[in-house]
């Protein structure tokens, strides 16, 4: 097994495994001049952003806090940010808030001041084509794995999920630890009935604490505000389809993704993350693509995502590996996945080959194999919210 990989150091140290120019909306007002401007210039990525505006408090804070955090992403050498000019998250502010993480180039793009969308298009794509061309001057090099923080995710999830594909993320896991790597586990509404076994692997009692905090907390949160319980709609109705019965049974499943190691941090949403941490917790949404969002803000290079019933799910910033352990998925939907899991299951493989080959594969898209979704161009986002507009 490989102990490097091959990336792109930034000024703050970290490691970017993609050289991406960001073109970053500062609100939904600003999102489709974004797009305009990404199809102007190959080499740009940009995404939908539905949230900027009309947003207070701690909603406001961590809508600000994602965006930041991918304009702040070691995968991005550089960042044109578009706004409308009276959006709450001013494309200034932004700015700023990403070069106190990290000195790269930042510009910004304002459609009110540069007289509309047209000007603003034209002004955007000149700055994004000199980023491009100056990004394609770096070259990889080479890098210990301590420097990858690797999310993990699980999404249309069926019983093979817990079976096979999430224990090998779990191997796989285990090995990045052993390197020194930080690996990220999420979904706090699927922890729900498993926290008991998360909590007894924490590092210290204030780990063990938060890890029942953040589980009581979204129960909480989501009775009071809903007046249901989340058992209402988790397991979803895949899910059930898939074989999966209650939510502490697919929660079972889902923890396994964490491997063996020691629990020794648990982060906010979309907080900035430490390499060479070994195994910690994000607090994040169940929903696939707001759980996702918030661990690659929190700087996730790459994300493993484990998918019993089969999805097409990527993300603009990180390369998100599709597993899947259900041998009828991988042949209905092999075009939209990376890694077939199912070797387990029929014996031809131990668990521990498969993870291996996991890492073996994941250190492939590291150094710069595109997964399939990349190849699709699919730049899935959602920002998990706090509350309803104002």
């Amino acid at each position: 097994m490989k102990d490097k990989f091959l990336g792109y150091l930034r000024e703050d140290g970290r490691v970017g495994i993609r050289n991406h120019v960001l073109v970053l909306p500062a609100s939904i007002c600003a999102s489709d001049t974004t797009k305009l401007i990404q199809r102007k210039v190959d080499g740009t990525i940009t995404f939908s952003h539905q949230l900027g505006c009309s947003q207070v408090g701690s909603d406001s804070d961590m809508t600000l806090r994602t965006v930041v955090g991918y304009g702040a992403h070691p995968n991005v050498y550089g960042v044109v940010i578009v706004g409308l000019g009276c959006e709450n998250h001013q494309a200034s502010l932004i700015k700023k808030e990403i070069l106190k993480i990290v000195k790269k180039p930042v510009e910004t793009v304002v459609i009110q001041d540069v007289g509309g969308t047209v000007n603003a298009v034209e002004k955007g794509s000149k700055i994004a084509q000199k980023m491009v061309e100056d990004a394609n001057k770096l070259k990889r090099e080479e890098f210990p794995v301590s420097k990858l923080i690797v999310a993990t995710e699980c999404g249309g999830s069926d019983t093979t999920s817990g079976l096979a594909s999430n224990p090998t993320i779990g191997k796989m896991s285990d090995i990045l630890v052993e390197k020194g790597a930080s690996v990220v586990l999420s979904e706090t509404t699927e922890f729900i009935g498993a926290e008991h076994i998360l909590a007894r692997r924490a590092k210290n009692k204030e780990v063990h604490d938060k890890i029942y905090k953040i589980v009581g907390d979204f129960e909480e949160h989501i009775r009071k505000n809903t007046g249901h319980d989340v058992r209402e709609g988790n397991p979803s109705v895949g899910n059930q389809e898939g074989g999966l019965t209650t939510l502490e049974e697919k929660s079972l499943g889902c923890i396994h993704k964490a491997g063996s190691t020691t629990i020794n941090n648990v982060y906010g949403y979309a907080e900035h993350m430490a390499t060479g941490e070994g195994l910690v917790i994000m607090d994040t949404p169940g929903n696939d693509p707001s759980s996702v969002a918030g661990m690659v803000a929190g700087g996730a290079q790459i994300v493993v995502f484990s998918t019993g019933r089969g999805t097409p799910t990527g993300h603009p910033i990180a390369p998100v590996v599709k597993v899947t352990a259900n041998r009828k998925t991988w042949q209905m939907m092999q075009i939209n996945l990376d890694f077939d899991a199912s070797g387990v299951i029929y014996g031809e493989k131990t668990m521990n080959e498969q993870g291996e080959e996991l890492y073996n594969r994941l250190i492939e898209y590291a150094d710069g194999k595109e997964t399939r979704a990349e190849e699709f161009g699919f730049t899935e986002t959602s920002i998990a919210r706090a509350a309803n507009f104002v």
